[in-house]
Order: structure tokens, then C-alpha cells, then sequence
């Protein structure tokens, strides 16, 4: 069964936290275009950006090893680390604009600080901690983080991990009260329901099954009712397609040049989670440690401090594993049906070259619960089996694709915009550190996509988000007032005092 034709500016795919900030900023820029949103699931946020599928953290390279690179001369590159934490400031001013605006009533209902903390032991992982902590402090970007190898120092930081703690190698850690915890879900279901309030049309239970260019250069979706099997059809001058993994097979059947050769590698997550009060009131932060050696980097133990409907619990993990699926909600022929004649090279080779990690991700597939107990002791030496339970979390597709560094087949790790040469389409694959710079990577949809109005929108855009079209490194006046005005605003630890500012 099929109905008409609609028409409308702008297809939105996935209600997840990306389409929720496109639409939000989109809104705000070009208010009388019409925006329709279509999501598989009947609520928003249900895949990666859900609050039980992702670890909270918004992501500033303050406590996340793997952003910082030694490099063989022995000093600590931290390019990305920078990257990273001004793509978070960005997401930071656009939602303190929305709290101005009384768009966003309550900020604490999607953000509360949480210390961010770096863990590690052994001279040499202590050493290098060390060398990273000296690195960033130097910069204005990460003012106020804090270092210590002193066990007293550390028993008053992080009490649960320093409980009946016997080994005898050395420990440090860095701290950084300037860290939050984001519940994206939380954040997702109320960019949306803003969205409806400005007159978006936003259908759930809708799966879109094809989408096409049409002779005018217009994409034509295929939307199927999952509830009652009727289709129906949608034109739109622009598409985005944010539906996480899903995002992937839409790439591929719009048939842009630019979608060719890409191959999409699943990684699914598992979590142990703590609710019991006596337990989760000895630990306050998010404490990041060093991946296993061969593990991705997705994969970095840490435990969390999460805020999720008001009530405090811990989360450790993640641990790997593999599905075929592409989201947690997906077709266990998710993998083989994304393997297509143009990036079938690029996939074997990129299997070739990733057995190692397939076979470490089938391990931690078949890890016991008593194999992940042990892991979660070397955070909390004392834990007991009783008091954590086992979590799926979300699945994280990660981009394949021929590079000029890596070769055929190279597994990349982070997010990117794949999109058409003419604007009219475009696409967000990959992962973490996704939702956090979520701001950041719209802000590049937009320019992209809509070159012709950037020049109109750009005093709407710097009064969303001040620091737009500057470089905040080279700019530490501008990064105190953002983080005063942000810890105002949104309800954060102002760590970034005038004094020490250089």
C-alpha cells in the first residue's frame, strides 16, 4: 500500500543526538523551513545516543589517554587532545545559548560536572602520565588539571579504587574538575521535543527503505509505517542521514560518487553497572585507564559516575565484542549486506589486516562475568560479583575506508561527514567521540551543505556559539570567559580563574 508524495526542505534520518543538534541549529538559523524527521524506533534516542549505550562523558581529552600520542622522540603530541576539547567547548556554547533562550529549561537534566580522571600504574605508563599531564597544563585549554603519584593524595580522590589496594608498583593519577557527565538521551529527547515545538514533523515508527535522486535533483525516501506496513513517499531538497550505524546503507543506496569504497566494521559494548548506594557513594568521577595492548580504542577501561533520572550509579567497561548488526536494533545481515562490488577490496583487505582484533573482540565475546570481575578489579580491588550487574550497550560502527597513511583497508577511529559534491546530501559515520563534539560536526554539515547562506547566517551563528571562525588556542581570554560563562550557565566547576590564565 501506498499514499502521495510530500514535499519538504529538509529529511532528517534518525532521531538520534546529531539530527536533534542539525535540526536544532537549522531552526534557529532558517526558522520557516520545513524540517520532517524520520526514526525507526518510537522514541528518540533509542540507539547510540541513549543514555544506558554510551558511557556519558563529555568528551574534552581531559582523562582519555588514547587522544594524546608519544611520539618516538619521546614528547607528547596533543593535537587531538586540543581538537577534541574545542569541539567540546563548541557544544558547551550552543547548549548555554539554548539555556538563555529558555529552549533548554534545565540544564542538570542532560549535564552535572563530574571530576574527569586519568589512572594508570607502572613506571612506565606513570612516566609517560606524567609527560601528558606537563603537556596539557601548559596549555589554556586544560587550566586547573591537577597530577599526583602520592597514595594519600589519591585515597582522598578516588577512595573505591584505592580500598585494600597491595600492589607495590607505582601509581599516579591526573584530575580535572572542569569534566561532565552528559546523559545524551536526556539531551536528544529534548532537542526534540524543542524541534516540535517549533513545528517539526517528527515521525517515529517510519523506516526508510530507499531513497534516490529525482530529476530535479531532489532526494525521493521511501518510508515504510512499521506498524502498519504502508509506504509512503517524501522529497526534500536536502538530506542528512544521522542514523548511526544504519547511516551506512542509506550512504551506499543514494549512489553518491562520494559514498564509494567505504565499509562499515561493527564493534558492540558491554558494561558492568553498580546501583548500590553504599558502593556508588565511595566514587565521584569518571577515571580513565590504558587499553589493553591489541585492544581498539573504544575499548579503554574506565569507571563512571553516571547521572541518569536522577539517581547515581557506576558503569565499567566497556568490553568489546562483536555482532554483525550495525545498530542494537539491527539485522544480524547488517555486515554482509553492507559489503558491495566498489568496497569489497577495501574490506577484505582491512580483514586481512584486523584478524588480530576480530579475534580479540571474539574473546571478549565469550568472557565470563567472573573474566570481567577480574578486569573491574584491577579499577576496584574489593568488588564483589554481587553488586554489578551486566550491560549491552550500544553499537559503534567503525569507518573503513583506503588512505593515503594506512593503505587499502584502514579501520579508522572518530566521526566523519560524507557528503555529496553539490551539498544536497549528507551522511555521519564512525564514533566516539561523536555525540560530544556533536555541535562541531553540524556546524561542518552546514558549511558543507549550505555554502550559498553561510554568509547571511554567520551573526546568528556567533551569537549561538562566540567562539565560531576562532582559533580558542590562541585565544586564552576567550577560553576563560567561555568557561565562566558555560559553568554559569549550564551549572559546571569554574576552574579557570583570571589569574591563571597565560
Amino acid at each position: 500500500m501506498s499514499n502521495g508524495q510530500t514535499k519538504t526542505d529538509v529529511i532528517l534520518i534518525g532521531a538520534g543526538i546529531m539530527s536533534a543538534t542539525l535540526g536544532s541549529l537549522l531552526k534557529e538559523l532558517a526558522p520557516d523551513w520545513e524540517i520532517t524527521v524520520f526514526e525507526r524506533r518510537a522514541i528518540a534516542g533509542e540507539e547510540s545516543s541513549n543514555e544506558w549505550n554510551n558511557a556519558g562523558t563529555g568528551h574534552s581529552s581531559l582523562c582519555e589517554l588514547n587522544y594524546t600520542v608519544e611520539k618516538p622522540d619521546g614528547s607528547i603530541d596533543i593535537s587531538k587532545a586540543i581538537k577534541v576539547n574545542e569541539e567540546f567547548q563548541v557544544s558547551k556554547q550552543f547548549w548555554s545559548y539554548l539555556v538563555h533562550s529558555k529552549l533548554i529549561r534545565n540544564p542538570k537534566d542532560f549535564i552535572v560536572p563530574v571530576p574527569h580522571m586519568s589512572f594508570v600504574r607502572g613506571e612506565k605508563d606513570v612516566t609517560f602520565l606524567r609527560k601528558r599531564y606537563e603537556a596539557l597544563s601548559n596549555h589554556p585549554l586544560f587550566q586547573g588539571m591537577e597530577f599526583s603519584d602520592d597514595p594519600d593524595q589519591l585515597k582522598e580522590w578516588i577512595p573505591l579504587m584505592m580500598k585494600n589496594r597491595t600492589s607495590n608498583q607505582p601509581i599516579a593519577a591526573t584530575r580535572s574538575e572542569a569534566g561532565t557527565d552528559v546523559n545524551f538521551g536526556a539531551l536528544t529527547r529534548i532537542l526534540f521535543d524543542h524541534l516540535k515545538r517549533k513545528n517539526a514533523d517528527i515521525q517515529f515508527n517510519r523506516h526508510v527503505e530507499d531513497i534516490k535522486r529525482t530529476a530535479d535533483g531532489s532526494w525521493e525516501l521511501k518510508v515504510r509505517n512499521v506498524e502498519s506496513g504502508a509506504v509512503s513517499r517524501h522529497t526534500a531538497k536536502f538530506v542528512f542521514i544521522g542514523g548511526g550505524g544504519g547511516s551506512l546503507h542509506l550512504l551506499q543506496k543514494s549512489g553518491i560518487p562520494e559514498g564509494k569504497g567505504i565499509g562499515g566494521f561493527p564493534v558492540s559494548g558491554l558494561f558492568m553497572v553498580c546501583q548500590n548506594p553504599e558502593i556508588v557513594a565511595q566514587h565521584h568521577a569518571k577515571v580513565y585507564g590504558q587499553a589493553p595492548v591489541g585492544a581498539p580504542p573504544m575499548s579503554v577501561p574506565h569507571l563512571d559516575t553516571r547521572f541518569i533520572d536522577n539517581k547515581e550509579s557506576l558503569l565499567f567497561g566497556p568490553f568489546a565484542g562483536f555482532s554483525p548488526r550495525f545498530l542494537k536494533f539491527g539485522s544480524m545481515l547488517d555486515l554482509i549486506t553492507s559489503v558491495k562490488p566498489h568496497n569489497l577490496v577495501t574490506m577484505l583487505a582491512a580483514g586481512a589486516k584486523n584478524a588480530s582484533l576480530t579475534t580479540y573482540l571474539i574473546k571478549q565475546v565469550m568472557l565470563s562475568k567472573e573474566k570481567r570481575m577480574e578486569a573491574l578489579r584491577e579499577f576496584v580491588p574489593n568488588a564483589k560479583s554481587e553488586d554489578w550487574d551486566l550491560l549491552v550497550a550500544g553499537q559503534r560502527v567503525q569507518i573503513i575506508k583506503d588512505t593515503a597513511a594506512g593503505g587499502r583497508g584502514t579501520l579508522q577511529f572518530g566521526t566523519e561527514v560524507i557528503s555529496a559534491a553539490d551539498g544536497s546530501i549528507a551522511a555521519l559515520l564512525g564514533a566516539s567521540p561523536g555525540a560530544s563534539t556533536a555541535v562541531s560536526v553540524m556546524l561542518e554539515v552546514i558549511q558543507k551543505c549550505f555554502p550559498e547562506h553561510i554568509h547571511a547566517w554567520e551573526p546568528k551563528i556567533k551569537a549561538m556559539i562566540p567562539s565560531y571562525g576562532a582559533s580558542l588556542s590562541n585565544n586564552p581570554e576567550l577560553i576563560r570567559e567561555l568557561h565562566a560563562s558555560a559553568a554559569r550557565t549550564l551549572g559546571l566547576k569554574e576552574t579557570w580563574p583570571l589569574e591563571a590564565v597565560h
